[in-house]
């Protein structure tokens, strides 16, 4: 896995925090220095917390689970949907839906509300309904796949979140926590990295420093399903000729009787 850049991250403003008068103490062993009433954050801690929750991505996703991206606050939807999408992972970018995690029965049977909306209008019976229902369904469609279209493949609770900022995001942080299911953050000075498994302080609001790190955990995401997919795909060439040789040795006991 490449490690991460010192020199983008610098460039990306990620070692930007907030003003000191604004900063949470639990971030101080992340502050590097204060600069015109600014704190500026450690980027070589950066780098190894970056490398340290890729690498832990990167298990999940070998394993086959799901990592749930969380970003609602407007500079990052966008980004972190357009990169997430290209690893088949969910995400969560327009709002989070209260009890998404502590209330997951719920929240599924909402998504297959939607599903099966899907199929009602893929059937014939579609054309008996009145423009007025049409429409009305069509309205309830697109209000759940707002909300829930990213998230319709997550069958089961994910193995872990990925936030872009805990201020904003406070709600799915608890509901995670009191799961148990791993945090991984980007963690700026105003915010408390006592409830984040896998802390990563930078800038939270610069939307350069979002893309770097949220891309180098979707990039941990995609090695771990390539090394999960040629572990498979090496598995079943072993059964393959495993039981070809079955097969063979079957033959052979058989010619010889």
């Amino acid at each position: 896995m490449p490690k991460t850049n010192f020199q983008e991250l610098l460039d990306a403003g990620a070692h930007f925090g907030h003003l000191k008068r604004k900063w949470n103490p639990n971030m101080e062993p992340y502050i590097f220095m204060e600069k015109n009433g600014i704190h500026i954050i450690d980027l070589q801690k950066t780098v190894v917390k970056i490398d340290e929750a890729a690498a832990a991505i990167k298990q999940i996703a070998k394993s086959g689970r799901k990592v749930l991206f969380v970003a609602t606050k407007k500079q990052a939807k966008e980004l972190v949907a357009d990169q997430v999408k290209t690893v088949g992972m969910p995400y969560v970018t327009e709002r989070w839906p209260g009890g998404m995690l502590t209330n997951f029965p719920t929240i599924r049977k909402a998504v297959k509300k939607m599903i099966s909306i899907d199929k009602m209008m893929k059937d014939s019976s579609w054309e008996n309904l009145s423009k007025r229902e049409k429409l009305q369904i069509t309205r309830q469609r697109a209000k759940l796949d707002k909300v829930l279209g990213s998230i319709s493949d997550l069958t089961r609770l994910p193995a872990a979140l990925f936030v872009v900022d805990v201020l904003k995001e406070k709600i799915a942080v608890r509901e995670a926590k009191k799961l148990g299911i791993p945090v991984f953050a980007i963690v700026d000075t105003n915010s408390n990295p006592e409830d984040v498994d896998f802390v990563i302080p930078a800038n939270d609001d610069a939307s350069q420093s979002i893309r770097i790190i949220v891309g180098e955990m979707v990039e941990a995401v995609r090695e771990g399903l390539n090394e999960r997919k040629i572990e498979k795909d090496k598995e079943e060439a072993e059964a393959s000729e495993s039981k070809k040789k079955a097969k063979a040795a079957k033959e052979d006991d058989s010619d010889s009787e």
